[in-house]
């Protein structure tokens, strides 16, 4: 439970009073006095409790918010926030992710459409310009809070029905027999843009990881071509690194090989 009097605010300090209060807030997340998935009090509750005007509160909160050490659920409360770290070598659907980590994984559709390839999208999946796709785009939830902005793309012929995509895309290409084995992904750093920021509830050029996938079937052939935007306060990708090596006068390297 936060515990934070006035008394340990210093108002003579030339560090403003919000930046203090926010530091005591992730002192006590450090220490362990509150976890992950605790609820703060309220604004009001927190500026009667220590004394101090609930501007001060408000700023605090949102620089915390900014950092991604809290989140803030409409109509629920501000509640100390999780972070996820995903091992970027891992083959698996966010919704499966989700589900190993004790979270419900959602989605909330932005567009759902057949058409034909653009250039970059029908060289990425080996196919001509006449070839149809289906394009996915969805705002990936976990427990209800927006994650990341995913945009699918997938040749129509292996999966018949937009219908058939419900929560995992991966599940209904299992279900054809089209679920991807390989995966090459390319992460990059980012910052939000306006449209994205509103989809996440993230402020403009917050910290963005874009991903880049292409995942192919066991015999070599593009199913899948994601671009996504993860949130950067939420996500950690972790990779194996390993010791380089040379053996008879070559250098081998490692290649990582990943899909989520």
């Amino acid at each position: 439970m936060l515990r934070i009097t006035k008394g340990q605010l210093v108002e003579a300090s030339p560090t403003p009073l919000y930046l203090q209060l926010a530091e005591l807030i992730r002192a006590q997340v450090r220490d362990g006095a509150i976890k992950t998935g605790d609820a703060l009090p309220s604004e009001r509750e927190l500026s009667d409790a220590i004394g101090i005007s609930r501007v001060t509160v408000r700023k605090s909160l949102d620089v915390l918010l900014r950092e991604g050490l809290l989140s803030r659920k409409h109509g629920s409360g501000t509640y100390i926030a999780p972070r996820i770290e995903q091992p970027a070598a891992l083959l698996a659907g966010f919704s499966a992710d989700m589900a190993i980590r004790g979270h419900a994984a959602g989605s909330i559709w932005v567009e759902k459409a057949t058409g034909l390839p653009t250039p970059d999208e029908a060289m990425a999946l080996a196919l001509s310009l006449d070839q149809p796709v289906h394009r996915l785009t969805r705002v990936r939830t976990a427990d209800d809070e927006p994650l990341a902005i995913e945009r699918a793309v997938v040749p129509a012929r292996h999966l018949p029905s937009l219908d058939e995509v419900g929560i995992s895309l991966y599940a209904a290409l299992e279900a054809r027999g089209a679920k991807p084995v390989r995966g090459l992904q390319r992460l990059q750093a980012s910052l939000a843009t306006a449209p994205e920021a509103k989809l996440l509830s993230v402020p403009v050029g917050a910290a963005i990881l874009r991903i880049e996938r292409r995942g192919f079937l066991p015999n070599g052939t593009p199913v899948e071509f994601t671009r996504s935007a993860y949130r950067g306060d939420r996500y950690d990708f972790v990779v194996e690194v390993r010791e380089l090596r040379s053996e008879g006068g070559k250098i081998e390297t490692g290649k990582v090989e990943s899909g989520t």
